[in-house]
């Protein structure tokens, strides 16, 4: 093979590694093995956002889960914008929707360019049709997922109601 198409599928393949390195560190595909990750990696979407383009706002219908590949992106709440988080490479937001369509429940900025892997919902449906197994084990573990930033969101909100102070009595 002449070195013009040589680099061409090895730039291919070494695509296609960072992203299976990527798919690894997140928790919904943690009980994957190679093969279960390699039919991930195939139904991914892969968008580019330009510093400070809208990912999706708060109120839109829920599509997808992004992954970050590089770049910065703030979650923030609308109208106070409130940045709530500010996510990096490898970090990932938007699981909720492969499970459910309802509102985004706040507005996705990217911060700086930014590189996206991103799952969407019907996809998703479409490899649970074709091979239950598989699908199983990434429901679980987006179960486990959202379960986990659940069980993190009520003790925030616990640890808040412990802060408020309490009105003076006369």
């Amino acid at each position: 093979m002449n070195s013009f198409w040589g680099n061409i599928f090895k730039s291919r393949e070494n695509e296609q590694d960072d992203i299976l390195t990527i798919l690894k560190k997140i928790p919904i595909f943690r009980d994957l093995n190679n093969r279960d990750l390699n039919r991930v990696e195939r139904i991914l979407h892969r968008r580019e956002y330009r510093q400070d383009e809208i990912i999706f706002h708060q109120g839109d219908p829920g599509l997808g889960m992004y992954i970050i590949e590089s770049g910065l992106v703030s979650i923030v709440l609308m109208p106070a914008q409130l940045t709530i988080a500010e996510l990096y490479e490898g970090e990932f937001f938007g699981e909720l929707s492969l499970l459910d369509d309802s509102p985004r429940t706040a507005t996705a900025v990217a911060k700086t360019p930014c590189k996206m892997l991103c799952l969407f919902q019907p996809d998703l449906f479409d490899l649970i049709d074709l091979d239950s197994r598989l699908g199983v084990k990434i429901l679980l573990g987006l179960s486990r997922t959202i379960g986990e930033r659940l069980k993190r969101t009520n003790e925030h909100v616990h640890i808040l109601k412990c802060l408020k102070i309490q009105p003076e009595t006369p």
